[in-house]
């Protein structure tokens, strides 16, 4: 049985939506399971909202070094991130609030970077990268969002839109033509692709995978679902890009377990064959 195959196996021991993404950076080989199948993002829309940025940086609109101060109001209705919990009156740089948006997937953050960005903004920057398959419908999500939501209420993206952003990103640390198609530099690119690495949710891609690897990716997690988008490196060298998206997992699995965990086994396993299959 080759790759495919067993990607789809692992999906299959589940009772529930899982698709996938995975590029081959050797070979250049693409595997997919329902790739184009549109999916809530959670919060790896964030990869688009910090390139946005980044491309309005370029632009000259938006300055990495603005300072920026944490109020009261920014916290409300925030259920995710650790700078709702902090004293008032915090000052930050825009640079920081996108690291924390990031490797923190912190939604005060995240509402100050986007909130320097229109969502017509963010959706251009999507199509411009060839995102057929997203739309940004929010900055931050609500907190009460119901567990049988329908699409049409979030963000929405496709495993492969995903993926080809973060081919783009790859491919434009070296490339400025490419980098200049999502209107960054390859200086740019490369600062993504570090903040990315720094991420400090590992239970989804990097799970299974030895201690040490270096993942760039973003971590989500939704009232359907969790998932992970990400470039998984053999030393210093990207080696695959894989995106999973997990959908209508039930809050307990038949034996009892939470479907998160289920979801984060599942996710963790595909990257783990990927990883032993691309040795």
């Amino acid at each position: 049985m080759g790759l495919q195959g067993r990607l789809d196996r692992i999906c299959e021991s589940q009772g529930f939506d899982t698709s996938f993404h995975v590029r081959d950076l050797a070979s250049g080989a693409v595997y997919e399971r329902d790739g184009a199948g549109v999916r809530p993002s959670a919060s790896t829309r964030k990869i688009s909202i910090m390139m946005a940025a980044l491309r309005a940086v370029q632009s000259g609109r938006l300055d990495l070094n603005e300072r920026v101060t944490i109020t009261a109001e920014m916290s409300k209705g925030v259920a995710s991130g650790t700078f709702q919990h902090m004293t008032p009156g915090l000052v930050i740089s825009l640079r920081d609030a996108i690291v924390q948006m990031i490797i923190m997937s912190d939604n005060v953050c995240t509402g100050i970077v986007a909130s320097r960005l229109s969502l017509a903004e963010l959706n251009d920057f999507c199509a411009a990268a060839g995102m057929v398959g997203t739309v940004h419908r929010f900055a931050v999500p609500p907190p009460d969002m119901p567990a049988d939501h329908g699409l049409e209420e979030v963000t929405t993206t496709t495993p492969a839109d995903q993926g080809r952003l973060l081919w783009l990103m790859l491919q434009g640390c070296e490339d400025a033509a490419v980098a200049g198609v999502m209107g960054v530099t390859p200086e740019l690119c490369r600062m993504g692709l570090e903040i990315m690495g720094w991420q400090k949710y590992r239970t989804m891609i990097p799970s299974q995978l030895p201690v040490t690897t270096k993942v760039a990716h973003k971590t989500g997690s939704g009232r359907r679902g969790r998932m992970d988008a990400g470039i998984v490196y053999r030393g210093e060298v990207p080696r695959f890009i894989i995106a999973v998206y997990t959908d209508q997992v039930p809050v307990t699995m038949p034996d009892g377990m939470p479907g998160f965990q289920a979801a984060f086994r599942m996710i963790g396993g595909l990257a783990r064959e990927c990883w032993e299959s691309m040795a």
